[in-house]
């Protein structure tokens, strides 16, 4: 970006009232305008589960929702204890 460009961008307010306020803003702004305002960080990211679709019958999809407010567990973590258990 040329030092012209940089005039004739829209300022990025200090703050947003609110997630939809910056979400409307960067929708109709790039960021790329912005490269010189944005500071680097540094992440770790541990991606050590993969979620994945099944389709299953409606019937079998309501046993397994009661199933899971009985145990009081997660529906997710009873669909792997039973497919575990069959699988193993």
């Amino acid at each position: 970006m040329n030092e012209n460009d940089k005039h004739k961008r829209d300022s990025v307010p200090e703050q947003f009232s609110s997630y939809e306020e910056a979400a409307a803003f960067w929708d109709t702004h790039d960021t790329t305008d912005y490269l010189d305002l944005m500071t680097p960080v540094e992440a770790e990211a541990r991606l050590d589960q993969r979620h994945l679709e099944v389709e299953i019958d409606e019937d079998l999809a309501q046993l397994l929702r009661e199933k899971a407010a009985k145990s009081g567990q997660s529906l997710s973590r009873v669909v792997s204890d039973l497919l575990r258990k069959q699988l193993t």
